[in-house]
């Protein structure tokens, strides 16, 4: 069994910075991209940030020059650094991952639980 586990979400003034986690565990074999997305409420769930195992990234337009997405192979972990904070990137946020698992060899596509982010004065 694989699943991710996110922390990190929280109440934030508008302005401020947030740093999201997320960590994969269970019987990987290898993990290939990794990103961020989100889902305000009455809203559809949306891409954040995405980030391939080389390292290379791609952001939605209305987060780019402020969230920065990041990802520690070795340890199975991809962090989202969000800066300049809005009221309307209030949102619970959710980690996905394509994941590849060990024998028997399957590709899964994981999402976390969400952590819930509201920018607010």
């Amino acid at each position: 069994q694989v699943r991710l586990v996110e922390s990190g979400g929280g109440l934030v003034q508008p302005g401020g910075s947030l740093r999201l986690s997320c960590a994969a565990s269970g019987s990987i074999f290898r993990i290939n991209a990794m990103g961020w997305y989100r889902q305000a409420p009455g809203k559809q769930r949306e891409l954040v940030a995405i980030i391939g195992i080389g390292g290379s990234t791609n952001y939605a337009d209305y987060v780019k020059g402020r969230f920065t997405i990041s990802r520690d192979n070795a340890k199975n972990t991809v962090s989202l650094q969000m800066n300049s904070l809005k009221p309307e990137d209030t949102a619970v946020y959710y980690c996905n991952a394509d994941i590849e698992t060990r024998p028997p060899y399957r590709s899964l596509e994981v999402w976390g639980q969400g952590t819930l982010v509201t920018v607010s004065s």
